[in-house]
């Protein structure tokens, strides 16, 4: 290429620079997607003795799996099960992500979500969810903890907390009617529901419907109880509602039908308003 004076200079093309250029950036984004993937990785921990069983490749024998979802839901399990201490802890999952919290005198990591087992029949397993699993991370916590477990003769049942502003329905809702129990089961479920099913086009999202789908694919027996609640926050009211769902438990757990006052504390304290929209 020549000048205007006759200089011959050598060809050259933006073109290249902008490749390289974006080729750099392009190298320092998946850098940071993979940095990213790694810490939001959901991890297991179970206790040795479960570990041990794991790796002779022994799954856990579990028949009944009883998961909760929210305050409420692992409220009512705290209160009406786990405060028998016939349960051990028999594991956590840790997570993290951008609305992780965490739980007094556990970090956000170990607070995401704990197993336990029943002593005299450890076929039952309990697990509380206290909190968000992201969208992203659904499929990792629900591939990693079913596959620790033995898919025979297994039944889940999901206990869930919802507001009662998400229901959608036709008719009037007084506030009276709250809360309110709806089921959604997969089509292996032989069990007797306690409620009426869930109506259209109300759904149910984020953990439950991650779970409840993988147990689909599976053939897995498994029932999710959604509680419409107009509280925020902690409640016996609320808690009391998800007994029906677990009426049967009793052929192989206790439930306390009436939890001491001091128990009940424990779990009801006055949540953080976080809007200020009536403010």
């Amino acid at each position: 290429m020549a000048t205007f004076f006759g200089e011959v200079l050598s060809a050259y093309s933006r073109a290249v620079e902008e490749e390289e250029d974006d080729l750099d950036e392009n190298e320092e984004d998946e850098q940071i997607r993979e940095e990213l993937a790694r810490k939001r990785e959901v991890h297991l921990h179970w206790s040795s003795e479960v570990s041990e069983s794991l790796k002779t490749g022994n799954k856990l024998q579990c028949t009944d799996f009883i998961l909760a979802v929210g305050d409420n839901a692992a409220g009512f399990l705290s209160v009406y099960f786990l405060s028998s201490e016939k349960w051990d802890e028999v594991g956590h999952a840790s997570l993290w992500n951008e609305r992780s919290r965490s739980v007094t005198g556990q970090s956000s990591e170990e607070s995401a979500c704990v197993f336990y087992r029943h002593k005299d029949n450890p076929s039952v397993l309990i697990c509380l969810v206290l909190q968000y699993i992201a969208e992203d991370q659904l499929f990792q916590w629900t591939t990693k903890v079913f596959d620790c477990l033995q898919h025979r003769e297994l039944t889940l049942t999901v206990l869930s907390d919802s507001s009662v502003a998400e229901y959608k329905t036709a008719d009037y809702l007084c506030s009276s009617s709250a809360p309110f129990l709806r089921s959604l089961h997969t089509s292996t479920f032989s069990g007797q529901l306690v409620c009426q099913s869930l109506e259209q086009p109300n759904i149910v999202t984020g953990l439950p419907a991650a779970v409840l789908n993988h147990c689909q694919v599976h053939q897995i027996a498994a029932v999710v109880y959604q509680c419409y609640s107009d509280v925020i926050g902690p409640d016996t009211v609320t808690m009391e509602t998800y007994q029906r769902a677990l009426t049967k438990t009793g052929k192989f757990v206790q439930l306390f039908s009436s939890p001491s006052t001091d128990v009940l504390r424990k779990f009801i304290k006055t949540t953080d308003i976080q809007s200020n929209l009536y403010i």
